[in-house]
């Protein structure tokens, strides 16, 4: 499984993805790809945290969504596929709400790394100011929905952001709590406006969770040895 991996991460990055844990908070249309690739990329312990059951909507762009899963909690179905993909990964479900209180049931200083891909604003902010407080690494899926260009995202410090609306809550809502250097993917795509609910299409969010993947794989392997 590993080999092909090789002359890309070399042996040693592969050594450190063999021993990192990392840890997704939602694993919907962005998540459910994050973790795709983790799970791919031998990635030793992931923890996997999401409270939400697979619903019809879900089927245009999740990737644990089919009709054979309909009403099926996601983590069960996550942890089901990464050890289906990777059966010597050590995989802890947790079906959780995040909120201020259930966070604190969560041990951070196992982590490696921590990836926010939740929709909810103070469930970010949670996930981020912990992450923080505890000195982990995190990165931050901004919004994803009523975007068509996946060309469109970069990832950057959440101070450079532009454009994404969800972006500018967080930049506020971290600056007012002094919490800085927080990496997010974002998308400077002008979003399209939907009447009643947030669109979505299957390649845009699954591109964002492969490049979230890609960039806690490299931070893990090549940019922690440089």
């Amino acid at each position: 499984m590993q080999q092909r991996m090789i002359p890309l991460l070399t042996s040693q990055g592969l050594k450190k993805l063999n021993q990192s844990h990392v840890c997704v908070f939602g694993i919907g249309g962005v998540g459910g790809f994050v973790v795709e690739a983790l799970a791919r990329s031998c990635v030793k312990y992931i923890t996997i945290v999401d409270f939400d059951i697979i619903n019809e909507s879900n089927l245009n762009r999740q990737i644990i969504a089919l009709h054979s899963t309909l009403g099926r909690k996601k983590v069960d179905v996550m942890k089901e596929r990464i050890l289906d993909i990777n059966k010597d990964c050590i995989v802890e479900a947790l079906d959780l709400f995040v909120n201020e209180e259930s966070i604190k049931k969560i041990d951070f200083s196992q982590f490696d790394y921590v990836i926010d891909c939740v929709d909810n604003v103070t469930a970010k902010i949670n996930i981020i100011q912990t992450a923080k407080n505890q000195n982990i690494k995190i990165i931050s899926s901004m919004g994803t929905g009523n975007k068509l260009n996946p060309l469109l995202f970069q990832i950057k410090d959440i101070s450079k952001t532009t454009v994404c609306p969800l972006a500018r809550v967080m930049r506020y809502e971290l600056k007012k709590r002094g919490i800085k250097d927080v990496k997010v993917l974002f998308s400077t795509e002008e979003p399209i406006k939907s009447p009643d609910f947030i669109a979505s299409v299957a390649f845009v969010p699954s591109v964002a969770g492969l490049l979230i993947a890609r960039e806690v794989i490299l931070d893990l392997t090549i940019n922690d040895t440089m």
